[in-house]
């Protein structure tokens, strides 16, 4: 292979490991700024965050990378690069061609608004107030409109949402969404009936039973230790801090989740640290050969997802992790659960019950929650709804979707921060992600039949390590439909999580 050709693709990927470094550093802000930071510091913060955002769309936009890539795609023997070489000039040129297009200001004062947006969301939420929220939400969405508009040019998408939807979920489409979504509702919908109208319920009175803050942090601990995210050693390459909304973030090395903790409901840390546990070992097990290349990224948002719902469900609300983990359970909590028996607390965990909150849902129900705002996202990128009716409209699609009534803007349009924080698009990875669990569980079963046995002995490395073959170790060398086919011969499908639902539930409850 010619010798310029090499030395051109090896001056591309350096110019990328600057930037990825400084991403990685721009994560840890961010997660300070959601964990330790004062609350005076706000303004500063937002100042900083701007600051860098325009020193990384400086470095995205380098004309340097502009004349790289062109060298490259034109050289005579530009095929003779491997697939891993053209993936990481495609992605790339991707992300330059689209950097480019977008004004450095705009760059910059969006990354300003988001973090006094979240500031204020926090704020508003905590005094259920939406009208303290809606000024500051109406100049990022106006922002974010333009970005929008710039990147649907550019990424040749249909209209300015689908170019959002392919932030997260690369050659993904509304359309694509929406035709999936409708098939996911049906099966949802009716399962929900089932389980509604069946004879045995849970008895999820025991998750009111109070669990102290600190007894909690040490289940929090052994949960990661299970899983096999450390965050003990003196090798550990993760953390667990409190933040209002749990999240996960980090590279490589330095992966960190959070959560919030109720005294009051104990299972609501729990499983939000075996969510955000299963995004942590996706990001510390993709393929460390690739570190500082766009290759060695998650594929996307809703492979994510994926990968935090599997284990947070399909393995975490399982009979057979529950066999394990129960008596560990009861041994850290002492005398507050020590009279349940393991059928009453799985079916207890696997409660399926409309509600007003997304992150407390059940399997079944969640789904609806995401096509709820899916919608909504769809609409105000359409200007068919304005920010203002967002309250109005949010409370009637609960009543429609999910038969619940809402009380209050925090309970409702406040709930969860990634309006604040201008992730539009974002939120359709979340079912995305679970139909991909869907299929990947029927594909894992096939080699590992035995898979429930050892998870129920407390091994959970077997699984883990199919995980990374199958899915982690390919990192972003495919877009997510591609990948989805690779791991499982199969186009994006929703049959195999809607089998795995009522499988599941057809036992827990009876019908």
């Amino acid at each position: 292979m010619a010798e310029k050709l090499l030395s051109n693709y090896k001056k591309l990927m350096e110019k990328g490991r600057g930037l990825f470094i400084l991403q990685s550093a721009v994560a840890v802000i961010h997660w300070d700024m959601e964990t330790m930071m004062p609350p005076k510091a706000i303004k500063l913060r937002s100042q900083q965050l701007a600051t860098l955002s325009r020193i990384e769309h400086k470095m995205s936009t380098n004309p340097e990378i502009g004349t790289l890539l062109e060298e490259i795609m034109r050289h005579p023997e530009y095929d003779k690069l491997d697939a891993v070489q053209k993936r990481n000039v495609y992605l790339t040129k991707k992300h330059y061609d689209e950097q480019t297009k977008l004004p450095e200001e705009l760059v910059a004062e969006i990354a300003k608004q988001q973090a006094v947006t979240v500031d204020v969301w926090k704020k508003a939420k905590a005094t259920k107030d939406f009208s303290m929220f809606k000024p500051e939400l109406e100049k990022l969405v106006g922002l974010k409109k333009k970005a929008a508009e710039i990147l649907m040019e550019v990424k040749e998408t249909a209209t300015p949402y689908d170019a959002l939807i392919d932030i997260f979920e690369p050659k993904m489409t509304a359309e694509t969404i929406s035709r999936v979504f409708d098939e996911l509702k049906e099966g949802l919908v009716s399962l929900l009936r089932k389980c509604e109208n069946a004879p045995k319920q849970p008895d999820t009175s025991i998750f009111k039973r109070k669990v102290p803050v600190d007894v909690q942090r040490k289940i929090s601990k052994a949960l990661a230790k299970f899983i096999g995210y450390d965050v003990e050693s003196k090798e550990a390459g993760g953390r667990i801090d409190e933040t209002e909304h749990p999240f996960t973030t980090g590279y490589y090395d330095d992966v960190r989740i959070t959560t919030h903790y109720y005294e009051d409901n104990f299972a609501s840390s729990l499983f939000s640290v075996l969510h955000e546990g299963g995004h942590s070992i996706y990001e510390q097990n993709l393929n460390p050969e690739w570190i500082f290349q766009p290759v060695g990224t998650a594929c996307s948002s809703g492979f994510h997802e994926s990968q935090s719902r599997f284990v947070e469900n399909i393995i975490g609300r399982s009979r057979e992790f529950w066999v394990y983990f129960l008596p560990k359970l009861k041994e850290l909590t002492g005398n507050i659960l020590s009279d349940i028996d393991l059928d009453t607390f799985v079916h207890a965990v696997n409660q399926v019950k409309p509600s007003k909150i997304r992150v407390n849902a059940d399997e079944v129900t969640y789904g609806l929650h995401i096509i709820v705002r899916f919608n909504l996202e769809r609409d105000i990128f359409a200007d068919k709804i304005m920010v203002t009716e967002l309250p109005e409209n949010w409370n009637q699609s609960y009543e429609d979707h999910l038969g619940v009534e809402i009380e209050n803007d925090s309970e409702g349009v406040m709930q969860d921060t990634h309006w604040a924080s201008g992730l539009y698009g974002y939120f359709p990875s979340y079912a995305l992600g679970n139909i991909y669990s869907g299929q990947i569980l029927a594909a894992m079963e096939k080699d590992l039949s035995n898979w429930r046995s050892q998870i129920a002995k407390g091994n959970f490395n077997c699984v883990k390590q199919w995980l990374i073959k199958n899915v982690h170790s390919y990192g972003n060398l495919y877009d997510p439909l591609d990948l989805i086919k690779k791991v499982t011969g199969e186009e994006l499908r929703v049959k195999p999580y809607l089998n795995y639902l009522n499988e599941k539930y057809s036992k827990l409850y009876g019908f």
